[in-house]
Order: structure tokens, then sequence, then C-alpha cells
């Protein structure tokens, strides 16, 4: 394996010092990028999923014509429902579609937590091969449904606003909606481990739909999974978890054994530092609409944003993922904004963080 040439992502999860901030874009890879555009309309959305070709050649586009600092391999988070015996179906335009979901203890119990490596074998492929192109240009995030938001796209067969039905499938059956948390989490440890040994220098989790959840449910059915997940993981590659809209667990998830912690605009730097005890690398916020804006306004608010963050563990992204209408020179002006900062002329940066010692 070639020696990283741009290794900024993983010093500053480790907590080290670095230059300026890394930065990458959730959904980097995908529907706002013309080459990709070519070929979503050849192909169908699990067929470029499940090609290593294709998904490598999509994962390395943003790298090419956007210069993040990491690749995010081309995916989906809806694998592992299909690993564990569901059918996912995928209309574009439409998003996703589970044609049976899971409504019983039989269902739950039927559940397939095994063999994840072997079921997924064209997720390891596209790693491998990816990490090969690669050549240590930047490094490789492999990344993971959370639990809960898995759980609620098994109960609910699809997307939703409130995920009314996942909701009350944990109130009305709280043992049963643990034995399911607890299998998708398991697979989830195997598949991230998987994904590490095939090539992932780092892993993410997306809790995308833990913000539905309260503060005292989200300690019931999101964080002690995300928690397994992190120290099972953690060992192996850092980890990083974005729990969306959940800005009340930054707190308690500091304290888990994950690198970094994704955050939405939810929440001001200043209150995430505060929260986290500037322990941990922070992630985010950047709302993707703001990629809209002329770009002068989008560099402007960039700045303001690593101003507000700092420089040291920390990581520039989006809040969620890129929008498919944003210009991709408004996706490089973002990043170029990034790389341009200039942290010994802004007094603020250098305030915030405590390095690991």
């Amino acid at each position: 394996m070639s020696e990283l040439k741009n290794d900024l992502i993983l010093r500053a999860l480790r907590g080290e010092q670095v230059s300026r901030p890394p930065v990458w874009m959730m959904r980097q890879a995908g529907r706002y990028l013309p080459d990709y555009i070519k070929l979503r309309e050849k192909y169908d959305f699990f067929t470029r999923v499940e090609t290593p070709e294709l998904a490598c050649e999509i994962t390395l586009q943003p790298v090419d014509q956007v210069g993040v600092d990491a690749a995010i391999i081309f995916s989906d988070i809806l694998v592992i429902p299909q690993a564990m015996g569901l059918t996912v179906l995928l209309e574009e335009g439409k998003g996703p579609m589970l044609p049976k979901v899971v409504a019983t203890k039989a269902d739950v119990d039927a559940l397939i937590t095994t063999g994840v490596e072997e079921r997924l074998s064209y997720v390891m492929r596209a790693l491998a091969l990816t990490k090969r192109e690669l050549n240590g240009r930047v490094p490789l995030i492999g990344f993971a449904g959370a639990p809960w938001t898995l759980l609620c796209y098994m109960i609910e067969g699809k997307g939703s606003k409130t995920f009314d039905k996942a909701k009350q499938f944990c109130f009305t059956q709280p043992e049963l909606a643990n034995t399911m948390l607890q299998k998708i989490t398991d697979i989830t440890i195997s598949y991230l481990k998987a994904q590490v040994n095939a090539g992932a220098d780092l892993v993410q989790v997306f809790d995308s739909w833990s913000g539905m959840l309260s503060p005292a449910d989200f300690k019931v059915f999101a964080q002690p999974y995300l928690v397994q997940i992190a120290d099972a993981v953690s060992g192996h590659a850092p980890v990083i978890l974005f729990p969306k809209g959940s800005w009340y667990s930054l707190g308690d998830l500091s304290d888990s054994s994950a690198s970094g912690l994704g955050l939405d605009w939810s929440v001001t730097p200043k209150l995430a530092r505060q929260m986290t005890k500037d322990g941990i690398t922070l992630q985010g916020n950047f709302d993707p609409s703001k990629l809209l804006a002329p770009i002068s306004q989008i560099k402007k608010e960039v700045t303001e944003m690593i101003d507000g963050f700092g420089t040291q563990r920390y990581i520039a992204n989006l809040g969620h993922g890129i929008l498919p209408n944003v210009p991709v020179d408004h996706a490089r002006a973002f990043v170029d904004a990034v790389k341009e900062y200039e942290a010994s002329a802004r007094p603020s940066s250098k305030e915030s963080v405590k390095l690991n010692e």
C-alpha cells in the first residue's frame, strides 16, 4: 500500500497539530457532478453500488474534480438491511423502498447477522480497488448507517418526515426494538471492521434520523448502539459518529471511543466545543443550501465557520449531504476556501483547542 501523501484528516482525528483543517463533503461522490449524472443515466443505482469499478470511479470523481482531502466510498447505508435479508428498491428521485418491513418478533428473529463480509463482498472489492487507485493521494472513508436510522427504514419501509411507525414500534415494544437494534449493531460492527480490512482508513456512522428522538429516548434507542460501534471499531480505525439533529448528545458521545463527532447546523461551534470540553475532533457544519449562494458569500461564511471552530481538532464539512443542484464550482469554492484559510492571520483560531499532550 502506498504511504499517504495527505493524512490531514487522520492527524486532525488524532488531535495532532495541522496547518489547516482537512475538508471533505458528505455525498461528495454523486448527484451534483456531471460525470456522475452520465453514469446514472447508464446504470441503475444498485448496479452502480454493486459494481466495484463503477463505485471506484464515482468515489474518485470529487478527489479529481473538487480537490477534497478524503475520498468516501460510493455505497449506501441500506446495504445492511439487504445483508440482513430484506429487499431494498431504489427509484431515482423517489428514495428507497422496502416492500416487506419488519413488524413482528418473527421478523426480527429472521434477520441475518452473520456473513456480512461475503454478502457485501462488492463493497470490500470497491474499497480495495479504490485504495489502489488513490495510490496514497488522500485517505479513504468507509461508512455505515447507525442502528436507529436503519431501524427507521426497516420498520417504515421508506423515508418519512416523522417516522411515527418506527417510534411506535420502539415505544410499544421496547424489548423487541432493543433486540432488533442489537442485531443491527452486531452486523454493523462486523461490516465496518471488514471495510477497514479492505482498505478504509477511517469510518463514519450516519445516524441521519436520530434527531427524531428526544434526548431521553436517544439515550435508549440510539446512544448505546453508537457507543458500542465506536468501542468495537476504534481499535481498528478512527470512527466519526454523526447523529444529525442530536446536538444534545455531544457531551455523552465525546466520552466514547469515537475520534470525531459530525455536526449539523443546529449547533454553534462555541456550544459544541463547550459540550465536548475540547476533548474530541468536531466535523461540520456548513448548511449545504448555502452552497447555492454566490461564491464570494460561500468563501466568507467558510472563513467565519473556521474562525468559530478553530483550525485544530476540526474537519471542515457540510452539516448534511451536498444537494443535487449545487454547481460544481460552488462545491470547489467551499473546498478552496478551507485550503486558503490563513490561521496565522486569525487570532480567534488560536484560542481554540487544547491538543492531547
